[in-house]
């Protein structure tokens, strides 16, 4: 009882130290954060919890699950800024302990690779910096998890409960990112004969009822999607019910990135696991040393489970680093696995960790200088204090010199590490930046605008940047450059939002509102401000 409450502690404490960090270290990150939280927001002010809505125009991108969640955590606490953000961390938090439990099914009698799976887990690079991120991939993490749960305990014996969460998961799935839930668990299903030691499975007690566990699935989903898309007309009907599907399938084998695109990405987005040397010992042993790994059922489950899904995803053009979080439950259970019969806790097998943040740190250090040789830098960077730089270099020498009384304890420590290390960074770095990823002030100078019953256009496309952390009731008028004049014309009084990559061209005193957005500065302007300024752009 003593190891389970002190796993529980450690987890809880490292997950609430990276989700008040995340909190209070920065705001909504644009474009996709303050995107999908406006579009929850439109969600609220319309009442209408049916179809979403960006821009007075239906929202077909996502399913709703995710901005149902922010809706009902309004109704409870009121319109704040902290949940919505909390609603992915919980999903994460939740994915930590199925994963306990499905490596507990698979490694019953060994409970320090239940225990080291979740740390991993919990720890992973990319893991940290998407649990508090308002994104739709913790969810589907989850219900990928749930999934695979409920597929386990079906083999169990314990039917039941097993296809339930099944069912479950495909619903949830399809609610919250679309079809890309049947490509994370149907690999699994159709290689169970490979991965799985009992082979006495047929239609009659596997296939039939997972084929009816996804029908009752995707009724699930259905049950919104139909009315849904009658309430949202053709052109979201369609989007809903084949743009989600086919088409997104269609144009995703163009090969925009190549094949290979996440292999050399693997090391910094699993850090600091691909770099610790129990690890690859381990999997050396496995390979050539001891008994061949894949005599292992439950080291074949999670090959299955990662592999062909890794595959897929590689083939697939439109790739982004997030897309494969809910591969990392099975990368964390391999690694609890494969490092667990390394039971030697010498120093030198986190010496490779040890090596890249101290070379990180020390990036870190001089990257300030690096500005003073190059114009082209963004500014802020001179201001990276350096004490971030040194923090990440005592980190690398402590995670060397603490006393490591065995494997547990390297992966506490390295979990530690790699939690602080991240999140401390993008405290930082988010503070540094200042301005440049906060849109705070540009959407309350808006909503001053708002209140004052001054109407506001944006050039060009308008992914509802400004909507929510100005409260704005009313997304800008949406022009064309063309346009504008004319829009001028019946608005008078009119502001115009425009962007400017050249912020040396803009003289503060000259217009209505500037702060740097991103590489660029936004500016809100009014009209012979705006002509004023564009004259002067082509006299450059």
């Amino acid at each position: 009882m003593k190891i389970t409450l002190n796993i529980h502690l450690k987890i809880l404490m490292l997950w609430l130290f990276l989700v008040l960090a995340g909190l209070f270290g920065r705001s909504y990150f644009p474009i996709d954060e303050t995107r999908y939280v406006t579009v929850a927001w439109n969600m609220w002010l319309n009442g209408d919890y049916l179809v979403p809505y960006l821009n007075g125009t239906a929202y077909s991108h996502k399913p709703p699950l995710l901005f149902w969640l922010i809706n009902l955590g309004w109704k409870i606490f009121g319109v704040n800024d902290w949940w919505p953000r909390l609603v992915p961390s919980l999903f994460a938090l939740a994915s930590v302990y199925v994963t306990r439990k499905i490596a507990h099914i698979l490694w019953p009698s060994q409970t320090d690779i239940k225990d080291n799976a979740a740390l991993i887990l919990l720890s992973f690079g990319l893991w940290v910096v998407y649990s508090t991120a308002l994104m739709f991939d913790m969810l589907i993490a989850f219900f990928t998890l749930l999934g695979v749960w409920g597929l386990l305990l079906v083999l169990q014996a314990r039917q039941s409960l097993g296809w339930l969460l099944f069912t479950i998961a495909i619903g949830g799935g399809l609610l919250a990112k679309g079809p890309t839930i049947l490509l994370q668990l149907l690999p699994l299903v159709l290689t169970v004969k490979w991965w799985h030691q009992d082979q006495k499975l047929h239609a009659k007690n596997w296939y039939l009822p997972l084929f009816y566990c996804m029908l009752g699935g995707v009724a699930i989903a259905l049950l919104w999607a139909i009315p849904a898309g009658m309430r949202g007309g053709p052109v979201y009907q369609h989007a809903i019910f084949w743009g989600q599907t086919a088409e997104r399938m269609v144009d995703s084998f163009a090969h925009n990135r190549p094949f290979w695109w996440y292999l050399p990405l693997l090391p910094l987005l699993l850090f600091p696991w691909l770099l610790w040397g129990s690890f690859w010992q381990g999997l050396w042993a496995g390979l050539f040393k001891e008994k061949n790994l894949f005599d292992d059922a439950s080291i074949r489950f999670c090959f299955a489970w990662l592999v062909p899904v890794f595959i897929a995803f590689s083939f697939i053009s439109g790739k982004q680093v997030h897309y494969i979080l809910p591969l990392f439950p099975a990368f964390a259970l391999l690694i609890a696995r494969i490092s667990s019969h390394q039971q030697t806790t010498s120093r030198k097998l986190v010496l490779p960790v040890a090596c890249a943040s101290l070379m990180l740190g020390l990036v870190l250090i001089g990257l300030p200088y690096y500005v003073h040789t190059h114009t082209n830098a963004a500014v802020w960077i001179k201001h990276i204090p350096i004490g971030l730089g040194a923090f990440i270099v005592l980190l690398s020498v402590l995670i060397v010199a603490l006393a490591k009384k065995n494997q547990s304890d390297v992966v506490a420590q390295l979990t530690l590490m790699s939690v602080s290390l991240v999140t401390i960074l993008l405290f930082v770095l988010m503070h540094t930046a200042g301005d440049a990823y906060d849109v705070r002030p540009i959407s309350k100078a808006l909503k001053k605008l708002e209140t004052a019953q001054i109407p506001i256009a944006f050039i060009g496309k308008y992914p509802g940047v400004y909507n929510f952390l100005g409260r704005l009731e009313k997304s800008p008028d949406l022009v064309k450059l063309e346009t504008l004049d004319a829009w001028f014309n019946t608005h008078p009084n009119g502001r115009v939002v425009d962007y400017f990559d050249d912020i040396h061209v803009i003289n503060p005193q000259q217009v209505e509102f500037i702060q740097p957005y991103k590489g660029s500065s936004a500016v809100i302007m009014t009209r012979a401000q705006w002509y004023a300024q564009k004259n002067i752009t082509a006299a450059q």
